[in-house]
């Protein structure tokens, strides 16, 4: 009986240890990201707004480090702002005898997303999948709008948006956490580091003017009026995104405000028909009109298909719809889905071009810009000419047929619904 009791005594110690070690292994293989508690999307930009980086030192913005932030001092916005404005209150519900304070939760909330992200860069693949909410900025004070209307008005404005947009990814299946970020995707993107900003620049949208304001507050210029055109567009001043190696892009990412500003679709390419065919131009005439001009005009004079000026809306149009376009796409006039894949980086604020001045405002006071910076006005290019409106796109698709206007309609589907434009004529379905 002894020697029989001592086998199932080993036998069942065995088991005990192959267990332990079945336990192990499978926490060391199990994904951190599924073990902490996961961002409820929509929230992260009420509660964890970035905060100038007063302390990043000039040069650094090519270090490429990927280090978890530090924990920083916090502070509850429920004695400033109504209670709309505290998700996180809402959700949760009034503390209980046995549930921890809110500043208990938030450090341990700081802590597990310092050890998820440090279990996440021992464990990153050569292509770093990045989750689309996957920022984790730091709380700061409201800026010096938050007490008024107007201040609660923009916030409710920005997760209006942020919901359609995340909507209509979900729709047609366009948003994967576990895709893989590429320097493609982030190749729009343009990097100041003082403020922990990232821009996607979307032409004819303002981008001229942002990039001034990237630039003063990068303390490359005093003043926006200060810095001109080929400055803003030609100079290497200001960094893109995909110019920094893997981790640098993953920490900026995870780390910085994402913000784009978008336009109404055909508002907007007919503004880049306007400044780049029906003015002089050294490049968009020769690489562009002149393959245009060959293709969709019969008799082309010789003078216009030598120097490829004098294209006509309904020329340009035909080549956009062409799905054999003599000659590519170009960022002018493509599919802002396509330039700043807004399902697959989770955009912390989305600003529109028909707001412009209240949106950007309101964002420069969120990130703590100077207050002697607000938005510049003043029309970049051409600015005798009138801006491109609503009542000037009409007549400028007045010129195309109903089947014209309907594929160019087609042709901006995504954006019209991911940014909630309403249709332009009432006969689009």
């Amino acid at each position: 009986m002894q020697p029989r009791t001592m086998r199932l005594a080993c036998l069942f110690s065995s088991i005990l240890l192959f267990g332990a070690a079945g336990l192990l292994l499978f926490i060391s293989l199990q994904d951190p990201t599924e073990l902490a508690p996961q961002q409820v999307p929509g929230m992260k930009f009420n509660v964890w707004l970035q905060q100038p980086h007063k302390d990043f030192p000039p040069g650094s913005s090519q270090d490429g480090d990927l280090k978890a932030p530090t924990e920083r001092s916090t502070r509850d916005w429920s004695s400033l702002a109504p209670r709309v404005l505290n998700p996180q209150r809402d959700r949760v519900g009034p503390l209980g005898p046995d549930q921890p304070g809110p500043h208990l939760k938030t450090r341990a909330h700081l802590r597990l997303q310092q050890r998820r992200r440090r279990l996440l860069i021992k464990k990153m693949p050569a292509a770093a999948a990045i989750p689309a909410n996957n920022s984790a900025s730091t709380l700061v004070q409201p800026g010096p709008w938050a007490l008024s209307g107007r201040w609660v008005s923009l916030q409710q404005s920005q997760q209006e948006r942020k919901r359609v947009m995340r909507e209509a990814c979900a729709k047609y299946r366009v948003s994967s956490s576990r895709r893989a970020v590429t320097p493609r995707h982030v190749s729009r993107i343009f990097v100041e580091d003082r403020y922990r900003v990232l821009y996607c620049e979307v032409p004819k949208a303002g981008c001229s003017n942002w990039k001034r304001v990237l630039m003063v507050l990068a303390g490359l210029a005093s003043s926006t009026t200060d810095i001109q055109h080929n400055t803003v567009h030609y100079s290497s001043a200001l960094k893109r995104l995909d110019t920094f190696d893997r981790q640098g892009i993953l920490h900026r990412l995870s780390t910085y405000t994402k913000m784009l500003f978008v336009r109404e679709p055909f508002e907007r390419l007919v503004s880049a028909f306007r400044d780049k065919f029906e003015h002089p131009n050294s490049y968009y005439h020769p690489v562009f009109g002149k393959a245009i001009l060959a293709r969709y005009r019969a008799n082309a004079s010789r003078e216009a298909l030598r120097t490829g000026s004098g294209v006509r809306f309904p020329e340009f149009v035909q080549y956009l719809l062409d799905v054999h376009r003599p000659v590519g796409m170009d960022i002018h006039w493509d599919h802002v889905s396509r330039l700043c894949s807004p399902c697959l980086i989770d955009y912390d604020f989305v600003g529109k071009f028909e707001s412009m001045e209240d949106d950007a405002n309101f964002f420069l006071s969120l990130i703590h810009a100077p207050q002697n910076l607000t938005f510049p006005r003043f029309k970049d290019r051409h600015s005798q000419e009138a801006r491109t409106t609503a009542r000037i796109t009409h007549q400028y698709f007045a010129q195309l047929s109903t089947l014209q206007r309907q594929r160019a309609y087609d042709f901006y589907y995504m954006d019209y619904l991911m940014f909630n434009y309403s249709k332009p004529f009432a006969d689009l379905y």
